[in-house]
C-alpha cells in the first residue's frame, strides 16, 4: 500500500496537513467474488460489494492502492472470474475528518457557561472546508471546549477570513447560538474594524452596494448590479498619510470579504491584500517593505459588541492591533512626521480615542454621512 501523501493547499488555506487515518485506526473490509460477478471490471464489482459508497470513491480508492485481489494491487479494469479475495482498506472522507479536536493556542479573552470570546491570529481558517478539513478554529474549539461537539459548528456564529485577525464570539450552548445569530440577523452585533487602506481616503461615509461572486473571477467577490446581497460598510478615516489611509470599518451586514471588496470599489483596496488589492499610489521603499512583511491584508477585527444571551447585558470587547499591522502604521507615521513623542499602540489608542469622542454618534445611524454607493 503506498504511503499516504499530504493534502495539497492553496495560498488560501493553512500548511499542508494529513487528511487519512492513521495505521492505528485502519479498518478493512474483505469479500469473496460471487460467481454472479465474473467476467465484471474490478471498478465495477466493488460498485456492488460495497454500494454504501460512490463508485468514484471507490475507483479513487483502487488507484491509491487501498484494494487488493488476492493480495495484490491492479487496476480498476482489472476483470474478475470469481472467487477472487477482495480487501479493502476504509479511507475516511476528508470531511468525516474535519469535526475532531485538535489542540492549538487560542487567544480566549472572555469566557463564561453561555459564550467565549477569542482573538483569532492571521492565518487561521475558521472553519473546515474543501482543501482545508483540518487545523482550524473549530478543531482547535473542540479541544478547548468538548461541550461544543454538542452545538452546531462548534458554536462559531460568524467568520473572519483566514488572513484577518481580531474578534469573533463563539456560542457554547444552542440557546446562545440561536440568541446571537438572532442578533447577527437583526444587525445588533457591532463589528467595527481597523484597516490600512491604499492612497488618500477622501471621504467618511457609508458604502452601500450589491455584492456577489465575482462574474469574471469566480474565486472572488465583487460590488455587482444586481444578483447580489445587499452590503453596508461605514467607513472613518482615521489617519491620513502621504499615501495610505488609516481607517476604521463598521459593518451593517457579513457579507463575504466584505470590507475588502467594498475599499476595492472605491480605489482604495486594502494593503497587502493578495487577492484584492492593486496599488495605485506612491510607496516608499520601507513602506513596502512593511507591506511585504505583513503578508496579509492590513485587516484586523479590532471591536466587537453583542448582548449577552443570559443576562442581556451589552457586551463590548477591544482587541489591540498586532504586532504586524501596528509596524506598518509605525512606518507610515514616522514618513508622515507625526507625533515622535507617542511610541505605543495604546498611546495612539488614546489619542484616537479622546478623537472619537468629540463625535460620538459613530453608532448611531450616519445619516450625517455621505453615502458613498448607493444600490440601484
Amino acid at each position: 500500500m503506498k504511503d499516504t501523501s499530504l493534502l495539497e493547499n492553496d495560498d488560501d488555506y493553512n500548511d499542508d496537513l494529513p487528511f487519512t487515518a492513521d495505521d492505528s485506526t485502519q479498518s478493512y473490509k474483505n469479500w469473496t467474488v460471487p460467481n454472479e460477478l465474473a467476467g465484471l471490471r474490478l471498478d465495477a464489482a466493488l460498485a456492488k460489494l460495497a454500494p454504501e459508497f460512490s463508485r468514484s470513491r471507490l475507483t479513487a480508492w483502487i488507484k491509491d492502492g487501498h484494494v487488493t485481489v488476492n493480495g495484490s494491487v491492479v487496476p480498476p479494469k482489472y476483470k474478475l472470474i470469481g472467487g477472487e479475495a477482495i480487501q479493502a482498506a476504509i479511507q475516511q472522507d476528508e470531511s468525516q475528518l474535519a469535526f475532531i479536536p485538535q489542540a492549538m493556542s487560542l487567544d480566549i479573552i472572555y469566557e463564561d457557561d453561555s459564550v467565549l470570546v477569542l482573538n483569532k491570529p492571521a492565518g487561521l481558517v475558521v472553519h473546515p472546508a474543501a482543501g482545508n478539513w483540518q487545523g482550524t478554529l473549530l478543531n482547535g474549539l473542540l479541544a478547548y471546549c468538548p461541550v461544543l461537539t454538542q452545538v452546531p459548528r462548534a458554536g462559531i456564529v460568524h467568520r473572519l477570513d483566514k488572513d484577518t485577525s481580531g474578534l469573533m464570539v463563539v456560542a457554547k450552548t444552542i440557546v446562545a447560538q440561536t440568541h446571537l445569530v438572532r442578533q447577527l440577523q437583526a444587525r445588533t452585533v457591532k463589528r467595527t474594524y481597523r484597516a490600512v487602506a491604499d492612497g488618500v481616503v477622501p471621504f467618511d461615509g457609508k458604502i452601500e452596494t450589491l455584492i456577489g461572486r465575482d462574474p469574471h473571477n469566480r474565486t472572488r467577490m465583487a460590488v455587482v448590479p444586481f444578483g447580489g446581497k445587499e452590503a453596508i460598510t461605514h467607513v472613518k478615516v482615521l489617519e491620513r498619510y502621504a499615501d495610505f489611509s488609516y481607517i476604521e470599518c463598521q459593518l451593517e451586514t457579513g457579507r463575504t470579504h466584505q470590507i475588502r471588496v467594498h475599499m476595492r470599489a472605491a480605489g482604495h483596496p486594502l494593503a497587502g491584500d493578495a487577492l484584492y488589492g492593486n496599488p495605485r499610489h506612491h510607496a516608499t521603499t520601507e513602506v513596502r517593505d512593511a507591506i511585504k512583511m505583513l503578508a496579509r491584508q492590513a485587516l484586523h477585527a479590532y471591536r466587537l459588541s453583542f448582548i449577552h444571551p443570559q443576562t442581556q447585558e451589552n457586551m463590548q470587547f477591544e482587541a489591540p492591533l498586532p504586532a504586524d499591522i501596528y509596524h506598518l502604521l509605525s512606518v507610515l507615521r514616522l514618513q508622515a512626521g507625526m507625533d515622535s513623542s507617542i511610541k505605543t499602540e495604546d498611546q495612539w489608542q488614546q489619542r484616537l480615542s479622546a478623537e472619537a469622542a468629540e463625535d460620538d454618534d459613530w453608532d448611531d445611524d450616519d445619516y450625517d454621512v455621505d453615502v458613498i454607493y448607493v444600490r440601484e
